[in-house]
């Protein structure tokens, strides 16, 4: 039996208003940026369809003729021949859990720790401030310094990924390299005394240096799946807010990402809130620079008002800032330089295996807010990228790029790669159901064939130099995607985050993770691909590309997941048996493992339980059974998960962000118990019995 859920929490968004306030400036606080009047699904699928008169078949190819009304660009071949995803099945209600998710799923719970599975491990990898670099002092929080925090391991530590190492390098006792990125920093539970209206330069210069990627070595222990850091590699590396970087593509050099300190557009210092990513099949690493607007004061001192509405549209408004960045550095004052803030929101590209390389930000991908930045290769060699902009009804995207890739291993081949995301052509996602409106009634119900799912289509936006959007201009299209989007129809969506790409089928899923606004007045109502009005939960959508083709044009898609208490009737788990599945909410970073499955983190869990890591098998006689695998301590996310075969790897980011909480009142004593800082870290989790993950 499932035990019963812990009561619920109060705030709308499922977070404490205090991480609101710091990780995103009270984003879901603000009014939607998005205030174009593109249809949305149910609109299309209104006109489309007035009563389900055709075999479902045929319905398919209504809803893809629907889409592709009054697309443009090259290759628009028909959506009609789009294969549709997977379709759900009669399910063995006996049996084992699926391989790779053979572990006793963790209860819902609100206990101040990682609680893992029975017989199971886990350690601290690297907690906020600990030396990667050579010269960085142990962590004091008592005299942390700029300098220190330079060579530390940053704050708030998101999305990870792990790379072999060579001989060559293994000599130092490392046999991997970790990459974390550092989403955001938490004044108030970093400093003692922290005055939020007045905070002193030292106290910004540490949160400059908090912020960016770290590169640290790692070995794994012999005899369990613990993982330690190796302080002082030297392939460790920091990258922060002021950390150099090139901006590279299309947009590069263009009048839009000019300032002052920079007159040609091409180098920018930092990068800021980075929050998911993804490993390129070259061997380098992508972040994605999201809630970068909060980081800008005097937005309302723009009198202009296209730059206005350009501001407005990215959620960068009001006067001074959180963080009063401004008054310490002038390219934070957008009346001071008012193309700074043009010069985030990109995906970023970081050769770890270089320490001495400068990363790049690539314009070609476009400027949202990036969750995250996923690459596969298409059978001939394309890089083809997806992408999820986090903003209440905002849209999903790819890019799929011109050239492809080598498979050599000399250092013009790796040169040549590591261009690859310089040129290609960006698209959005345009969705339609298959279903008549009248079957979405706002509260989940499925509609008459089984599935919410339908067809959809792939948008050209800008392809180098060429925009296909009407009234903008390449460099406008790169550095305004969101307006290109907006006047290109894109499907407004439930927060898109994290993309994932199955190594194993395929198929992309698209973690959509609540949007209470769906439904309100004056918003767009429930569709298909979004099928609950004031949804708190979120839904898992999974994609196939035509012919399974990632540079298809055209795409069919299902949700695979409806997320919430199993026990509401407006829930879904890919047609397993509710009563059998841990409740889930809010997902938020995916990753797979061996075996296919799909493990998802989630933030701001709704249920009343911490939040934490889940699995979900996505075919054969299980497919979505979700198995909770661990749940985090107090006030925190669960972030960045990576399964490998003997571990598997979580960020526990803002530990004890709880309203009220500061330095001397915590919320969480994890991890290192009473009298200590509370700090954010990585955590390694492996089988005791030396076994595999799940086996």
């Amino acid at each position: 039996m499932r035990k019963p859920l812990p009561l619920l929490t109060s705030h709308p968004t499922g977070r404490s208003a205090m991480t609101c306030r710091y990780r995103c400036g009270d984003a879901c606080f603000h009014e939607v940026p998005n205030t174009s009047s593109n249809e949305y699904v149910g609109d299309v699928i209104a006109r489309a369809l007035s009563r389900r008169s055709v075999l479902r078949a045929g319905a398919v190819v209504g809803a893809a003729a629907a889409v592709g009304t009054g697309l443009t660009g090259p290759g628009a071949e028909s959506a009609a021949a789009a294969v549709p995803a997977g379709k759900g099945h009669k399910h063995g209600r006996t049996g084992r859990a699926a391989k790779g998710l053979r572990f006793e799923p963790v209860a819902p719970n609100t206990a101040d720790k990682v609680t893992v599975p029975e017989g199971y491990g886990q350690n601290i990898v690297i907690r906020w401030g600990e030396p990667i670099l050579r010269g960085a002092p142990d962590f004091d929080p008592e005299r942390q310094s700029a300098k220190a925090q330079a060579g530390q391991f940053g704050y708030n530590n998101d999305f990870l990924t792990l790379l072999p190492l060579g001989s060559r390098h293994r000599s130092h006792g490392a046999d991997q390299l970790l990459v974390a990125n550092h989403e955001y920093t938490d004044e108030e539970l970093m400093f003692a005394g922290y005055d939020p209206e007045k905070p002193t330069r030292e106290q910004v210069e540490i949160a400059w240096a908090a912020h960016g990627l770290s590169v640290v070595a790692v070995t794994g222990e012999r005899r369990t799946g613990a993982l330690r850091a190796v302080p002082r590699h030297p392939l460790n590396r920091r990258i922060t807010a002021t950390t150099p970087f090139e901006l590279t593509g299309p947009a590069a050099g263009g009048e839009l990402l000019r300032t002052k300190a920079d007159p040609r557009g091409r180098r920018v210092l930092g990068t800021l809130n980075n929050c998911s990513g993804g490993t390129t099949p070259w061997g380098t690493v992508l972040s994605g620079e999201e809630n970068f607007n909060q980081y800008f004061a005097n937005a309302e001192k723009v009198t202009d008002p296209e730059r206005a509405a350009t501001l407005k549209r990215y959620g960068v408004t009001g006067g001074a800032s959180e963080r009063r960045w401004e008054q310490f550095d002038a390219r934070f004052d957008l009346a001071e330089e008012p193309n700074e803030v043009h010069r985030f929101g990109w995906v970023v590209e970081l050769d770890p295996y270089d320490p001495d390389s400068t990363p790049r930000k690539h314009t070609s991908l476009g400027r949202f807010k990036h969750e995250a930045a996923q690459p596969r290769l298409s059978r001939d060699g394309h890089a083809v990228v997806y992408m999820g902009d986090d903003e209440r009804f905002d849209y999903f995207y790819k890019f799929v790029s011109k050239k492809t890739m080598r498979r050599g291993r000399s250092a013009e081949d790796r040169r040549h790669n590591m261009s690859l995301l310089d040129e290609g052509t960006l698209y959005v996602a345009k969705l339609a159901g298959d279903s008549p409106a009248d079957e979405i009634d706002g509260k989940g119900t499925l509609p008459e064939d089984g599935e919410f799912d339908g067809a959809g289509r792939w948008i050209p936006l800008a392809s180098g130099d060429r925009s296909f959007v009407e009234g903008m201009t390449a460099e406008e299209v790169y550095v305004f995607t969101r307006l290109a989007a907006d006047k290109a129809g894109a499907t407004k969506m439930d927060r898109p985050e994290d993309i994932e790409p199955s190594p194993r089928t395929g198929r992309v899923y698209v973690a959509l993770t609540n949007n209470t606004d769906r439904g309100k007045d004056g918003k767009p109502g429930p569709d298909e691909a979004n099928p609950r009005n004031a949804n708190k939960h979120g839904q898992v959508l999974e994609l196939t590309e035509r012919h399974n083709d990632p540079t298809s044009r055209a795409f069919s898609w299902r949700l695979f997941l409806v997320c919430g208490d199993p026990e509401d009737p407006g829930t879904y788990f890919g047609g397993f048996p509710k009563d059998q599945v841990s409740p889930i909410s809010c997902p938020d970073n995916v990753t797979f493992d061996d075996f296919g499955n799909l493990w998802i983190s989630t933030d701001g869990n709704k249920l009343g339980s911490h939040d934490g890591l889940f699995g979900v098998a996505t075919a054969g006689a299980r497919q979505g059974e979700v198995r909770q695998f661990l749940t985090v301590p107090t006030g925190a996310e669960t972030c960045g998960p990576l399964v490998q075969d003997r571990r598997v790897l979580v960020s526990v980011q803002h530990p004890g962000e709880v309203d009220g909480a500061s330095v001397e009142k915590p919320a969480s004593t994890w991890p290192d118990g009473p009298g200590t800082y509370v700090r954010p870290a990585v955590v390694a989790v492996w089988p005791e019995d030396g076994s595999c993950v799940g086996r």
